[in-house]
């Protein structure tokens, strides 16, 4: 299944989009697509919904974010040793962890809004993986078994302030408007191999950034078994997997970095895309 949630932020319906690519409404079944109905049980349910009878959606409704009420947005820094290449960076003994403030996740098309004083906003096209049962202590082989699904991340980053203001990358990382997630959360039986997914950016019809989860240095399965030794991961949490080469901070002979009126577009193969355009706040 491909789930949804759409119209005015605050206000997202559930829904699905059908064989066809149609918009149906979920609404008389379940109240949001959030971790309470992303276990195995819950979304056996709803694919045992007869998918002509749901209503259709007309018109162009925004996407929201995939996931409503995101308990932890977790993301793996330097996953792919190209791009850990290109930053200079050490490939990392274990996985890299920061977090992104929930108050940065917005939807796959909304305005991505550079902070004042921005001089180096980012972008970063990686694969999104959502937790449907809770993981504690799981073993590799299981890890899968924990995911209702994967989706889209763009995890935009303010290079000077992850870098340049002593602390953590969290604070290059959260921004308002820096986590468009979505459009779809496509249910892992959908995606027969995770590590094998063709991704791709262009920031305005420029190709930036090319590369295929199968580079990834810790695999899904490997991250979520390795987090969950931590800390117990929960229904609908995130969690963005690394992103590979082509960001702007890796760009020679200088970085090259986003600019207002910019527009961002990202693929990954069975998942969708995402469209931004970036915007200066005032």
């Amino acid at each position: 299944m491909k789930l949804v949630r759409y119209g005015a932020p605050g206000a997202e319906k559930p829904g699905l989009i059908d064989e066809g690519g149609t918009l149906r409404d979920l609404s008389a079944h379940v109240s949001d697509i959030t971790g309470a109905m992303l276990s195995d049980a819950g979304l056996d349910r709803l694919r045992a919904l007869d998918v002509a009878m749901l209503p259709e959606v007309t018109g162009d409704p925004r996407f929201g974010p995939c996931v409503g009420g995101i308990g932890k947005m977790m993301c793996i820094g330097l996953n792919y040793s190209d791009h850990a290449a290109e930053t200079g960076s050490k490939i990392p003994e274990h996985p890299i962890l920061f977090m992104k403030a929930t108050s940065a996740i917005v939807g796959p098309d909304d305005t991505v809004v550079m902070p004042r004083g921005s001089q180096a906003t980012d972008w970063e096209i990686e694969l999104g993986v959502v937790i449907g049962t809770t993981a504690k202590y799981v073993s590799e082989a299981e890890a899968l078994d924990h995911v209702a699904g994967y989706c889209i991340v763009n995890d935009v980053s303010e290079r000077d302030f992850q870098n340049k203001l002593t602390g953590q990358w969290t604070k290059g990382k959260s921004c308002d408007t820096f986590g468009p997630t979505g459009p779809w959360l496509v249910t892992r039986d959908e995606v027969a191999d995770p590590q094998a997914l063709d991704m791709a950016l262009d920031v305005n019809g420029e190709r930036r950034q090319t590369g295929n989860t199968a580079t990834m240095i810790f695999s899904v399965a490997q991250i979520i078994a390795h987090l969950s030794q931590l800390f117990t991961l929960h229904p609908g949490d995130v969690i963005a997997t690394g992103t590979p080469p082509g960001v702007g901070l890796g760009m020679k002979p200088d970085p090259v970095f986003l600019k207002e009126g910019d527009v961002m577009e990202l693929t990954i193969s069975g998942l969708g895309r995402q469209r931004q355009t970036v915007a200066a706040d005032r």
